[in-house]
């Protein structure tokens, strides 16, 4: 077996009415998505998804001709490659998937097969007034789920904590509440300073006093010696690492005891390898491995599969706050979105690799740009 194609394609979702995404000062009008294909001799294809991928015309020649199943081999080359021209992990995605198929193996399984399913908590995106956020948290409540996700960034820290006061006062005792301070990483065009550790410890312990289960993202990424500070003083959990570049810097915050949770994306950060082998260091000293997932569905998928088989979560990210982040909008890559049960729970699929399928009339709908690199490229 052999590879002998590697096709990647960029799709445009028009966003109406817009997504105000707490974490972008910009609402934003179309959901960008990149799909990879790799295939092989025999015909079969992996997927991977992700933001927009840089240029592979210089690396696609270390794939081609290459065998499929070498995943140590190809881990280690896309992880140079993101080195030197950006975060290039969801080709090794697709070429886990494709593995998967080859193999006749879920992801799950060939990462750990810890579980073949994960409880999901409800993650939302939008900045609402408080009784909004309390009418989506009963309804998040009603529909199983263990736990919500609130953002802070309004411009006035008192209405951000007004909304996590209603929220935590309307669910007590029957759902956890989860606060993402957005601190760790900015948008291109959004020039805030990152919180201070004093603040951080501030807003941590009053968040504590509500009763909020963990506080992601209070401090920029690279804050090691400001993030070991915080949670040793916080009084609630500690959570990040969703948009950390490389592995080593995961490391370290491991290795300083920065956090509780550790939160990172294959996607986005380490692949499915990369992860696999980090979430093993950070069960064994005590922390939690619950990926990031707000991505695209196959996105969202791969980060599920990593879970389930490589970690025992209380629980993962399950992007979701209609009607600006909805699941047709979330998925639409998908033949059939990624639902939960009455209990929240998402049952792996026992399909072979993602084991989902793309909804190819709508990503042929929706389609910016594709280029294809074969071996007389």
């Amino acid at each position: 077996m052999t590879i002998v194609r590697i096709d990647v394609s960029q799709h445009d979702l028009p966003l109406d009415p817009p997504f105000p995404a707490a974490w972008d000062p910009r609402p934003r009008e179309t959901f960008s998505v990149t799909i990879v294909r790799v295939t092989d001799d025999t015909g079969a294809q992996g997927f991977g998804s992700g933001g927009p991928m840089r240029d592979l015309t210089d690396f696609a020649g270390l794939f081609l001709g290459r065998d499929p199943l070498d995943l140590p081999r190809h881990h280690e080359v896309v992880a140079n490659a993101s080195f030197h021209a950006g975060r290039m992990w969801p080709l090794e995605v697709a070429l886990w998937d494709l593995a998967g198929k080859l193999r006749g193996v879920p992801l799950w399984q060939m990462v750990g097969g810890r579980s073949e399913r994960v409880a999901a908590y409800a993650s939302t995106g939008v900045h609402r007034q408080p009784a909004a956020a309390v009418e989506t948290a009963l309804e998040v409540r009603g529909r199983g789920f263990p736990a919500m996700k609130l953002r802070l960034g309004r411009p006035r820290l008192e209405d951000d904590l007004d909304v996590v006061a209603a929220v935590c006062d309307a669910v007590a005792g029957d759902m956890k509440v989860l606060v993402d301070c957005n601190q760790a990483w900015r948008m291109p065009w959004d020039t805030a300073r990152p919180w201070t550790v004093e603040h951080a410890i501030d807003v941590a312990q009053r968040l504590a006093d509500l009763g909020v289960y963990w506080m992601e993202e209070p401090l920029h990424r690279g804050d090691v010696a400001g993030m070991r500070r915080l949670r040793e003083s916080a009084g609630l959990l500690i959570a990040g690492g969703e948009m950390t570049r490389e592995i080593h810097e995961l490391e370290a915050l491991l290795a300083n005891g920065c956090l509780d949770v550790f939160q990172p994306d294959a996607t986005l950060t380490g692949g499915v390898e990369g992860l696999r082998r980090l979430a093993a260091g950070v069960e064994a000293a005590g922390c939690a491995f619950t990926p990031h997932t707000w991505g695209d569905g196959l996105a969202v998928m791969a980060n599920l599969h990593l879970a389930a088989g490589a970690s025992s979560p209380p629980f993962v990210e399950y992007p979701l706050d209609p009607p600006e982040w909805s699941l047709d909008r979330r998925d639409f890559v998908l033949v059939a979105p990624i639902e939960v049960d009455a209990e929240a729970w998402i049952t792996m699929p026992d399909a072979p690799g993602l084991g989902v399928d793309l909804d190819e009339e709508r990503l042929e709908a929706t389609l910016v740009s594709h280029v294809a690199f074969t071996r007389d490229t």
